[in-house]
């Protein structure tokens, strides 16, 4: 659990000292059946969606439609999947009051996302409400029962939200938990109202931490009781959040959107392309390489969009 902003230091110095991964990963190949990693080539690994104008997945986009660029560069397209492959996910819930009135339907919505799981995936969860009290309810575990169980336990108490905090303490945790010569998609999604009031990091230590990641983070943020001003930062954070790993970001106007939502996120994990290429021609002393994915029209010229992350970070953290 981390209980303190002494942990909280603590594991920041952890996090300094340990060997963090990198964004570059080594896979000999991600096409058809074959996860095994190697060590002799670097590659960056884009997780890619595509959707259509009303935002549906599309699901068969051939690999010749896909370009990528790293700082306005094209980069050769190296592996290309269609397959699902396994994912580790954290969810990560806002426990304090002014989420009181939703919690019943956001364990339930957890509940239909985790009955989602497929064999080879695995999930953790995490409660949080000030810095002082943000708790791993349930490490990381394939037992699906066992997540549900820590689900049916969260419950609401006072303190003011550290949204910041629990974000860049799930997203370490996530990010050292790669499985030995495993590919895997990873994932974090967040409840919350987005009201950050007692984070001990900043925003900029958080987004610096998610640049060298390829954690996507779903936003799911009941911001309408906020005022006008809290509204605007709220949404503007756990917009970026989602803009900028690549995953989505949803604000329910009800409790009753939350099984809809679910569904959504439950697709989106599930109908993704792993891209990978190796840097060409761009300058290695950047700290951060920007990455766009561009699609070609299809026959029918109809409109779909790729969304992946803003880009990656060299640094390691």
């Amino acid at each position: 659990m981390f209980t303190s902003h002494y942990k909280l230091i603590a594991l920041l110095i952890v996090g300094v000292l340990a060997v963090a991964t990198p964004l570059a990963q080594t896979p000999s190949t991600i096409e058809g059946t074959d996860r095994s990693v190697v060590t002799n080539t670097e590659l960056v690994i884009l997780n890619v969606r595509v959707t259509d104008a009303q935002s549906h997945a599309v699901v068969d986009v051939p690999r010749s439609n896909f370009k990528i660029f790293e700082d306005g560069v094209e980069q050769k397209i190296e592996t290309f999947s269609k397959e699902q492959i396994p994912v580790t996910y954290g969810l990560v819930v806002d426990n304090s009051g002014s989420m009181r009135s939703q919690l019943s339907a956001v364990v339930k919505a957890g509940i239909r996302i985790v009955k989602s799981n497929q064999p080879e995936d695995d999930a953790f969860l995490v409660r949080f409400i000030s810095s002082d009290k943000i708790e791993v309810v349930q490490e990381t575990i394939s037992d699906p029962n066992l997540l549900i169980q820590g689900l049916e336990s969260l419950y609401v108490e006072g303190g003011a939200s550290a949204v910041i905090d629990a974000i860049y303490l799930a997203s370490d945790k996530i990010a050292k938990q790669r499985a030995n010569n495993t590919l895997r998609r990873q994932a974090l999604v967040l409840v919350t109202d987005g009201e950050d009031r007692s984070s001990f990091y900043t925003s900029d230590q958080l987004f610096r931490l998610l640049a060298s990641t390829n954690i996507q983070i779903y936003s799911i943020g009941f911001i309408d009781y906020l005022k006008p001003k809290e509204r605007e930062r709220a949404t503007n954070l756990l917009t970026r959040l989602a803009t900028d790993t690549g995953g989505r970001v949803f604000f329910p106007s009800s409790s009753t959107d939350l099984q809809h939502i679910a569904d959504e996120i439950i697709n989106d994990i599930r109908t993704q392309y792993v891209i990978a290429y190796a840097p060409a021609g761009t300058d290695p002393t950047k700290t951060f390489h920007k990455v766009v994915v561009s699609l070609a029209d299809d026959a029918q010229q109809q409109k779909r969009i790729a969304v992946t992350r803003l880009g990656y970070s060299t640094v390691k953290k």
